[in-house]
Parts: structure tokens; sequence; C-alpha cells
């Protein structure tokens, strides 16, 4: 089993695809290791050698910037925004989209399912 970076890599999966399994790596990432590596990108993870798994890790190592080191820089930038009290800040803090997309319909992924029934609890009281 192909282990990279704390990842267990799919085996069933081409490598091309295996490889973004990992945080930080994503299809073109993916492919240009591979070509750096010299793999073809249709074989699979599970037939790959041990020094081919071997020269993938150490080309992702030298590059850095995967998983628990991408996440936590991510986690930190956006801590940073809400501490100098920024408008991209703010959004995050109250859990609404960032980069300017509508909010009077939309968006219910980033807000969540609506609140209705504090509106209907009000006219229920209002009648008895």
């Amino acid at each position: 089993m192909a282990r990279i970076a704390g990842i267990d890599l799919p085996r069933t999966k081409r490598a091309e695809i295996g490889l973004t399994y990992i945080y930080g790596i994503g299809r073109a990432r993916s492919l240009s290791i591979l070509m750096r590596v010299g793999v073809n990108p249709d074989k699979k993870v599970k037939d790959l050698t041990d020094d081919e798994v071997n020269r993938i890790r150490q080309i992702i190592e030298e590059e850095g910037g995967v998983e628990g080191d991408l996440r936590k820089e991510t986690a930190m930038n956006v801590k940073r925004l809400i501490e100098i009290g920024s408008y991209r800040g703010f959004r995050h803090r109250r859990n609404l989209p960032v980069r300017g997309q509508r909010t009077h319909t939309n968006a219910r992924t980033r807000k969540g399912p609506r609140r209705g029934t504090i509106a209907n609890k009000k006219r229920s009281a209002a009648k008895t």
C-alpha cells in the first residue's frame, strides 16, 4: 500500500487520481510530479514499485505545501484576517460567503438550513 504524506493512496485508482487524495495536490500538480518521476499516469497505485513511490514522496517533500503544513497555513491566514478585522475576516467569523456572492437568495451551503420556524412561532403565539 502506497503511503505518502501520511495518506494511504487508494490502490485501485490510477496514479494521477490517487495522488489527488493528498490535500494540496490537484490533477495538474499530480501530473507534473508523475512526469518528473517518469511514471505513466495511467498506471494503478498498486502497480507502483517501492522505488517509484519513494521518488514521488521525495519530490512532494522537496516542493512542500501539502497536508498538515498547508492546512495550518490556511487556518492561520483566516485567523489573521479575523484578528485584523478585515471585511473578509468578518465574513469568515459570521460564516457567510467571503468572495462577494449574493446572500439574499442562495448561499444555503454556507449559511445552513433556513430558520423559518421562528416566524411560525410568532404567529401561533399571537393567535392565543
